[in-house]
């Protein structure tokens, strides 16, 4: 089954770059084949090793600049401010992004559709060649990366190209198109329809849970049962699945690898993972991509100085809270500008995905929506992220201070536009649920499938 047309010799393109990642030299006995239209499971995955290199392949794509590289960040971000930053760069996809004029051919949308795609089906090939995994817990945890990263990125196309859960019928809103098995082959016969939003969390849910009984509680700089469980709390609370939002975070916050950084400033710009990251994308000289730091970051932090930090923003900050002073002067430019992406190592510092400070916010909001002590009273999740900003500890708090306190903690990492769309909040004049703020189907997918329908206020396919 196909739903993104990928022609074959991206598919072989995609297959050689896993079995040429990084730090897995192995052979690929498919490397031979002519590309055709038609590729052969038994070339492209033939051995226990083309498998492993293949799920490199799939991290390799998952931290490519149009995922979590960079995009599934900065783009949500851009699309629901409204005054905090300013986009002064020359590219016209995040310009059109952040006026909330969004056309179908923009370069930055399609990517994000397109690579999630490709990414997905390389992760669908891992999964449809399990049996050459000899060893029965290597094959679990195989499977479980696999599942993450298909889920993961079914999850942010949902977030992006259809309405929020809480807008209208999930079960009748449009989505985006599943695909569980691996495109091997083109025909005019493999054109899909959209999923619906909850059948596209469904397949989330059912991946993710998953993969959290298959994951080994430490899996190095990869995959574990952890990101597993963070990734449903975001899920469920997306959902308004508070219980089990509570339940998710508390999960990884019982786990004995994870602590908060002492400082605020010390959770980022770190070239190796540190207690507070649940997940990361590793960056090297050789692998890896940090577009926030390229947009965010001034020319002489090796980025291009996109995006201005206006005073609207930094007026959120009390004059205590630390994450309030965490921001330079452009000497170039004069221009405010975050440190969060300001990285000028060489080998580039790792770009968190899920820290730990995200988990003690779910938490205490979906504790207090639910009326729940899962793990810790909420004033207590809310005063270790306080206490670490410099603020003094407070004795009650509400989901508004929750809710404020997630906007100052996690400003700048991609999760301002699913916060207001989940708790109903406007972007400026626009409703939570306006056409503007989802992403229209890249006129690519609509040229090349005639079955898929685009979104409400873009042009028809």
């Amino acid at each position: 089954m196909l739903t993104l047309r990928i022609s074959a010799s991206t598919l072989v393109k995609k297959l050689v770059l896993a079995c040429l990642a990084p730090l897995l030299f192995v052979g690929c006995d498919f490397l031979e084949a002519e590309p055709k239209q038609s590729i052969s499971s038994d070339q492209a995955l033939s051995t226990e090793q083309n498998v492993r290199a293949a799920l490199n392949g799939a991290y390799n794509d998952l931290s490519d600049a149009d995922l979590y590289g960079g995009q599934y960040m900065m783009s949500p971000d851009l699309l629901a401010d409204d005054g905090d930053v300013q986009w002064v760069g020359t590219f016209a996809s995040p310009a059109e992004i952040i006026r909330k004029n969004i056309q179908t051919n923009n370069g930055f949308v399609e990517t994000q559709w397109t690579d999630a795609y490709e990414t997905i089906n390389v992760a669908n090939n891992v999964l449809s060649a399990l049996d050459r995994i000899e060893d029965p817990e290597e094959r679990d945890r195989i499977e479980g990366e696999a599942r993450v990263i298909r889920a993961a990125l079914y999850f942010e196309l949902a977030r992006l190209f259809g309405q929020p859960w809480n807008a209208g019928d999930p079960a009748s809103n449009p989505a985006v198109p599943l695909v569980l098995e691996p495109t091997r082959s083109i025909t005019e016969d493999d054109n899909l329809t959209r999923n619906t939003v909850q059948e596209v969390y469904n397949q989330v849910l059912t991946d993710l849970t998953t993969a959290r009984d298959l994951l080994p509680a430490n899996n190095g700089t990869s995959i574990d049962t952890y990101v597993a469980s963070a990734f449903l709390s975001r899920v469920y609370l997306m959902q308004e699945d508070y219980p089990n939002a509570a339940s998710s975070a508390d999960r990884v916050l019982q786990a004995e690898q994870f602590q908060l950084a002492p400082t605020f400033a010390g959770a980022f710009n770190n070239v190796e993972d540190i207690p507070e990251y649940v997940f990361a994308i590793q960056i090297s000289s050789q692998d890896g991509a940090n577009d926030l730091n390229t947009f965010y970051a001034s020319s002489t932090d090796g980025g291009r100085g996109d995006i201005n930090i206006q005073s609207q923003h930094l007026n959120r900050y009390a004059d205590a809270d630390a994450r309030g002073d965490f921001f330079y002067v452009d000497s170039g430019t004069g221009d405010i500008r975050t440190q969060k992406w300001q990285d000028d190592e060489a080998d580039g510092a790792n770009l968190p995905v899920l820290r730990l400070a995200e988990m003690y916010l779910t938490r205490a909001e979906a504790n207090l929506r639910a009326g729940s002590t899962v793990g810790a009273p909420p004033v207590d999740d809310v005063n270790a992220i306080r206490t670490r900003a410099g603020l003094d500890p407070v004795s009650t708090v509400t989901v508004e201070d929750v809710l404020r306190q997630r906007r100052l903690e996690l400003a700048f990492e991609g999760n301002l536009l699913h916060d207001l769309k989940r708790t109903g909040r406007s972007v400026g004049t626009l409703s939570f649920d306006a056409e503007e703020l989802v992403y229209p189907v890249p006129q690519r997918e609509c040229d090349a499938n005639p079955e898929i329908t685009q979104n409400s206020g873009y042009t028809d396919c």
